[in-house]
């Protein structure tokens, strides 16, 4: 998945104000370009080449850079940098379509053979499509189950993980949401059902793994923050990692993130607390299921119009809703909403949960403030529980670093530095370094 739509789409409410609810599930997903996979590199790197959230193609490196590909004719490529449209200086040459090699600049890449299975399996009432990625050869390795976000799109289309983990000597399965991609049933934002599903999934990967499965466990971003926890209380697992997630409620994650939107443009504690009716207010309308409570918002947003911090709210659903007309809503965002459950509460399934977990945490993230969320972990933490966290300083939902623009936007330009090799240490069950990146990592004392 591309980190700055992860930004914008996989962030818990804000991904569900972006995207339609799907009905049928496609047939299959969209056939990948043929220069698609993961290559070696002579230097001893390796690169990934995957699509884009746009249709263009995208490299990355397991060290956090990354760019788009521009077509030059001849299978000659020029990249941008980031998600910006900037050129970076890089150059990318396929031959027979990366069958026969790359080029990236002047480094030349081979294609690596990974091992690819497709597969179709019940999950919790509808059929499921899934893919498990292997690394040559026949060694045990651990398996990691990948866990969706919000987002609607295909898992076994976009998920570049799957290849990059792959790389590294980790097998993985990828499987599509239901109601996305190739997978069967309706779209839903139920936890538990999601967790289930889960649970099938994980059980599907350590079937066609057989003789080779070692370790096993879930990375989840975002959403999958809540449900990837559920998954392991309700049937253990060997490690659990949640990327850019949280520890409290989604109405906790709104009003979070209203507070940061007027912290970041240097308002103050009376400012933050105004705002804080206005994330109330439109809780109250998706917990009314759009029937009511416009009155009490719309009274909000003339009360505090020319304030001059009401421009700056951005928030979750909050942000969407000040936006649209009652109409708008009640067409609209009932349905990308629907099933949300805003109220809860992620604790008691953590208080309980002796699996061993990661959690890694964006500092500027604006969609998922982590803030609340580490407080609680680290009281978790002191109480025994198994978790580590990992706080990368400047990064975005996604664990994604930007630039910000002059009007004070920001454009995404890399995934953390270490984000990567922090989680290929946990999953391989390493002892952990104490800094990753610019991040600083703490275990259970």
């Amino acid at each position: 998945m591309n980190e700055r739509i992860a930004a914008r789409l996989a962030g818990g409410l804000l991904a569900l104000a972006s995207a339609m609810v799907a009905g049928a599930a496609e047939t299959k997903p969209a056939p990948l370009p043929c220069e698609v996979g993961s290559y070696a590199m002579a230097d001893g790197s390796s690169l990934d080449i995957a699509p884009d959230d746009d249709g263009r193609l995208r490299w990355r490196r397991p060290d956090g850079t990354t760019g788009a590909l521009k077509p030059q004719g001849r299978e000659r490529w020029t990249s941008t940098f980031g998600w910006t449209d900037r050129l970076d200086g890089h150059h990318v040459r396929f031959s027979d379509c990366g069958r026969a090699g790359m080029r990236f600049d002047a480094t030349k890449g081979t294609r690596i053979p990974l091992v690819q299975t497709d597969t179709r399996f019940q999950g919790s009432g509808v059929e499921l499509a899934g893919r498990l990625t292997m690394p040559p050869g026949d060694a045990r390795v651990p398996l990691v189950v990948l866990v969706h976000g919000a987002e609607h799109s295909s898992a076994l289309h976009d998920y570049y993980l799957q290849r990059e983990f792959a790389s590294h000597g980790i097998g993985v399965f990828a499987y599509d949401k239901r109601g996305t991609g190739a997978s069967g049933g309706r779209y839903t934002q139920d936890y538990l059902t999601l967790a289930v599903d889960a649970i099938h999934a994980m059980h599907e990967a350590r079937r066609l793994a057989g003789a080779r499965a070692g370790r096993i466990g879930y990375q989840g971003g975002s959403q999958g923050g809540w449900v990837v926890p559920l998954a392991a209380r309700i049937e253990p697992v060997d490690f659990a990692i949640v990327s850019f997630g949280l520890a409290v409620s989604p109405l906790e994650e709104d009003r979070e993130a209203v507070a940061f939107d007027l912290q970041r443009a240097g308002f103050d504690a009376d400012a933050q607390a105004k705002a804080m009716t206005i994330s109330d207010a439109a809780i109250a309308i998706v917990e009314s299921d759009f029937t009511e409570g416009y009155d009490r918002l719309d009274a909000l947003k003339k009360q505090y119009a020319n304030e001059p911090w009401f421009k700056s709210v951005r928030g979750n659903i909050a942000g969407y809703l000040l936006a649209a007309t009652p109409e708008v809503a009640r067409r609209d965002l009932r349905a990308l909403v629907a099933g949300i459950p805003v109220r809860y509460d992620p604790m008691p399934v953590l208080h309980n949960l002796d699996v061993p977990q990661l959690w890694v945490l964006g500092g500027q993230d604006r969609d998922a403030p982590p803030f609340e969320t580490r407080r609680r972990l680290a009281a978790l933490q002191a109480e025994g529980r198994p978790i580590t966290t990992a706080l990368f300083p400047n990064a975005d939902h996604g664990i994604v670093e930007f630039e910000t623009k002059p009007d004070g936007e920001r454009a995404s330009t890399r995934r953390s530095a270490g984000y990567f090799d922090l989680m290929v240490d946990f999953i391989k069950g390493k002892a952990l370094a104490a800094t990753y990146g610019n991040s600083r990592v703490e275990a259970r004392r």
